[in-house]
């Protein structure tokens, strides 16, 4: 019998940020709140079932607004996972947040943003990431 299988390619339109901080999850949202004049809210966390292996719980901030959306992801599951990797992105374990950020202009565009969370106390360090270089870029699609 044959098995067919379907392959399908995601481009990500959205810039995406990786930061390595020791500060808990609101307390980074509230000073990039303070910083970028937002209002990061927390939402429900994200859940992915993966079948037998486990199951990865990922705390999730959203501001959103008609022309830009920005999203503040956890990267490590905050629920004691079974998995050998329990990252949203396990291709980029080393950083502990995601920054997601859809159609961001003025202090929102890529690099006046990446000079600002590098002047943060809180942020040990940040990097611009390619989403479409990423392994587990389907994680990141909501």
């Amino acid at each position: 019998m044959k098995t067919l299988t379907l392959d399908v390619e995601y481009t990500c339109d959205f810039d995406l940020f990786g930061l390595v901080s020791s500060s808990r999850e609101h307390t980074l949202a509230w000073t990039l709140n303070r910083l970028l004049h937002l209002r990061l809210v927390k939402q429900q966390d994200l859940i992915y079932d993966l079948l037998t292996r486990g199951r990865l719980v990922i705390s999730n901030y959203l501001h959103a607004t008609e022309h830009y959306t920005l999203r503040l992801l956890r990267n490590r599951s905050v629920d004691p996972s079974p998995l050998k990797k329990p990252f949203l992105a396990p291709d980029i374990k080393e950083y502990d947040y995601l920054l997601q950020v859809s159609n961001g202009t003025g202090t929102l565009a890529p690099e006046a943003l990446l000079s600002c969370l590098a002047a943060l106390p809180e942020v040990q360090l940040v990097s611009q990431l390619d989403p479409n270089d990423l392994k587990f870029k389907e994680n990141l699609l909501f």
